[in-house]
């Protein structure tokens, strides 16, 4: 396999700007893959185009910057109609950006501004990526989508409610968009990294010992390896800790 597997590729990668989605664009990137980064901190996209440049003869990769809140569904539609003008395609959606809120709550002390972020980042900013984005997928000669999860999805563990919930309705989001393209050449997946010591999760468990969970740029090479023209699983759930795709009903 060449060692630029994704040279011509477009790659848009969300929640870019750092974690698993600074890491995932980095490695995109590596791969020849030309990331579309989206974020709301301009820093960070600027430290990861710095990266990129960084990798050098390593690379033929490149990026455009995206500042973007997620949450703005008509600029989610405005990036869709200037990448279809520009390359007429999109080969891989990488949905990545994800928040927690304020942190741990029961569900009868949840804010409702913070269940409503939530679900607008976590679900329904994905269906939107979803919609723009769609033709343009089924543009490509291998259109690949890859929606990162949680193990939290499938464990009722208290406190995690509402992103717990949102992650759920994210994995049924991903599963209905692959029954929908199955007679196309798009592919769609789930990945379930486990815990990863990012941002989120300090925020989350602020006392966890973090040398016990691995770093967001292990995560990277799966998620490059599900955007791969030779991905041929569809509908399907990744378990980054298994290391193979695993039933939704039952992931380890």
């Amino acid at each position: 396999m060449s060692d630029k597997p994704l040279a011509s590729r477009i790659a848009l990668v969300t929640g870019a700007s750092r974690g698993i989605g600074y890491h995932t664009a980095l490695a995109l990137a590596r791969a020849g893959a030309h990331v579309v980064a989206v974020a709301r901190t301009v820093g960070g996209l600027e430290e990861l185009d710095d990266a990129i440049r960084a990798q050098g003869a390593d690379s033929s990769g490149s990026a455009t910057l995206v500042p973007l809140d997620v949450k703005d569904s008509d600029g989610i539609d405005r990036l869709a109609a200037a990448i279809r003008d520009r390359y007429g395609k999109l080969d891989a959606l990488v949905g990545n950006a994800g928040i927690i809120g304020g942190g741990l709550s029961p569900l009868d002390h949840t804010p409702p501004k913070d269940w409503d972020d939530i679900i607008a980042v976590n679900v329904t900013a994905n269906w939107r990526f979803i919609r723009a984005f769609s033709d343009l997928l089924k543009a490509s000669d291998a259109g690949r989508a890859v929606f990162i999860s949680s193990g939290l999805a499938h464990n009722a563990r208290a406190y995690w409610g509402a992103y717990a919930v949102s992650k759920a309705a994210l994995e049924m989001l991903a599963r209905m968009f692959a029954a929908e393209t199955a007679s196309t050449r798009v592919k769609v997946n789930v990945l379930g990294p486990g815990p990863i010591g990012t941002r989120m999760l300090k925020t989350a468990m602020p006392g966890l010992d973090f040398s016990t969970v691995d770093p967001p740029e292990k995560v990277a090479p799966a998620v490059v390896a599900l955007c791969l023209p030779s991905m041929t699983e569809s509908g399907r759930y990744y378990d980054l800790r298994a290391g193979k795709f695993m039933d939704f009903q039952r992931p380890a």
